[in-house]
């Protein structure tokens, strides 16, 4: 006869084996709170690194525009419809891009003078996804004026 500590089938009392339906639950409970609490701050998160990516390419493209400039004695207009060798998107391909980029002269004045290089967000000709209703459309003239459309104090 074998013993019952030896029988593979015998479990002393008090002894257990995973977990309860209840401390489950628990613990999924707990997890959807942290994910709530999260995710508005991962969001935010995202927004910040698609603004420093339109702010970036605006940086670019006023050191192109200005280089442009040194040369020939004027800035040169650009959008996706006409790009004229600048890239009108803010990453690496339009679809992976936050901002669609346009260049037109400064209100009031000619692109021999002056050239406002603006980053809409999410276009049809761009990820059409982002949104940012903090800052909107982010703008960079060449003499030196940053600027967003939005309500956001901390855009640039």
């Amino acid at each position: 006869m074998q013993s019952k500590r030896n029988d593979k089938r015998y479990r002393p009392t008090g002894a257990r084996q995973g977990f309860s339906l209840v401390e489950l639950m628990v613990v999924l409970v707990i997890l959807a709170i942290l994910a709530a609490i999260e995710y508005p701050s991962y969001l935010e998160s995202v927004r910040k690194t698609r603004r420093a990516e339109g702010r970036a390419a605006l940086m670019q493209l006023m050191q192109q525009q200005e280089r442009h400039y040194s040369q020939n004695g004027s800035y040169i207009a650009f959008s996706s419809t006409a790009p004229n060798g600048y890239q009108w998107f803010s990453g690496n391909t339009p679809a992976s891009s936050s901002y669609e980029i346009v260049a037109t002269a400064c209100k009031e004045d000619t692109l021999d003078n002056c050239i406002l290089l603006i980053a809409e967000p999410g276009t049809k000709n761009v990820n059409a996804a982002h949104k940012d209703d903090a800052c909107g459309e982010l703008s960079l003239s060449s003499n030196g004026i940053k600027a967003a459309a939005g309500p956001g104090t901390q855009c640039w």
